[in-house]
Order: structure tokens, then sequence, then C-alpha cells
């Protein structure tokens, strides 16, 4: 199973080939589904995101996909669904925090979340795009914490729209360079890499300021 997944992300251009050349148009409506439940369920983080749109990106340079369209809907799914996330978290956070002594969701965690975005919210929101799997959780967290959704919304908007524009254009303009084209599953790989610096980063830093 795991093999199989670590497949489809390292060769997300040879499927994604077969659902333009299967479903032809329909295949938008495909790509807004999975960046939605990417961003949008905290069960589906391990779906493409940055790999996926790069990919986006190399098709529509080459005829297959009109970039427009593809940029504007991928980016309308991105914002949904961490609204949706949001929201999920809003209502849910109360329902499991609400017993004080329950064994996993204490209400202690709900406070400190809430105190973690009062402090760093903004910069979560809009960094937690661009890390596969955190940014999953950061629009659910985000909302447990009753961050302030106009505030949460500025960010979302920003984070949304610089992500998938900074991912589809490096795909369009990169994505069919010959070297890229025959290195496609390591150039995935290297991006998936640079995805997970910041929070190694951060992993770093926090170990140095407890020291």
């Amino acid at each position: 199973m795991i093999a199989e997944f670590i497949n489809v992300i390292l060769h997300v251009d040879k499927y994604l080939s077969s659902i333009i050349g299967t479903y032809s148009i329909w295949t938008y409506a495909i790509l807004f589904v999975i960046v939605f439940l990417e961003t949008g369920f905290v069960v589906t983080p391990f779906l493409p995101g940055d790999s996926l749109l790069f990919a986006v990106g190399s098709f529509a340079a080459l005829g297959s996909l009109n970039l427009s369209a593809s940029i504007l809907l991928l980016t309308l799914a991105a914002i949904i669904g961490d609204t949706a996330n949001y929201y999920f978290g809003y209502y849910l956070g109360p329902k499991v925090f609400k017993k004080e002594n329950a064994r996993f969701f204490k209400k202690e965690y709900l406070d400190r979340t809430k105190e973690f975005y009062d402090l760093h919210g903004k910069k979560s929101i809009f960094l937690g795009r661009f890390i596969p799997i955190i940014r999953t959780f950061v629009p659910f967290i985000a909302g447990i914490g009753k961050m302030n959704y106009l505030e949460f919304l500025k960010y979302n908007l920003l984070g949304g729209i610089v992500w998938v524009l900074l991912f589809t254009l490096g795909g369009y303009f990169f994505g069919n360079i010959s070297f890229v084209k025959e290195n496609f599953s390591f150039v995935i790989l290297g991006i998936i890499i640079i995805s997970f610096l910041p929070i190694l980063f951060e992993i770093m830093k926090s170990r140095r300021v407890r020291k």
C-alpha cells in the first residue's frame, strides 16, 4: 500500500497523463476534488499537493490543460478546502474537548492551541501551505483554537493563491525542460524534500531554544 502511494506521488505525471487521456475536460473536476480533499480533510493529507500542481503546470505548457483555468480552479479548491477544514475544527473542537479529564482530548490542549494562534496564527496559516501534511492540519487546528475567521480568511486567500501560482507556474516554465522531463521522479522527490525543510528548521530552532 505504502509502495503504491509512493509510486503515485513520484510518477504523478504518468497518472495525470492517463487521467487527461481518459476523462478529457472532466480532468479539471478531478483535480479540483483532489486538491480540495488534500487541504480540506485531516484524514487525507497523503494526497499529492505540490507535485500535482507542478505536473499540472507541465501539462498546461504542452497544451493538454488550460493554464488559466487550472490556476483558477485549483486556487479555489485550496481556499475552499482550508475553509472547510477550519469549520470542521471550529465545530468539532468544543465537542471533542468538552470533558476536562478526557484521556486523549483534554481541554487544556484547546486552550494551548488558542494561545498559539493568538501569537503565531497569521504566519502559520500562510507558511503551512508550503509544508506537506502540515498544511492539512493547520486550518483544522486554527478552527479548534477559534482563530478569528476574517484573519484566517485573509491568510488563507494569500497562502492559497501563492501556493498554487508558485508550483503550477514552476511546472509550466520548467516542467518540460529536457533534464526535468528525463528525471521527473527525482525532481518531484526534490520538491517534497524542500517542502519539508521549513518544519525541520523549526524543530532544530525549538531544540536550541529549549537548550
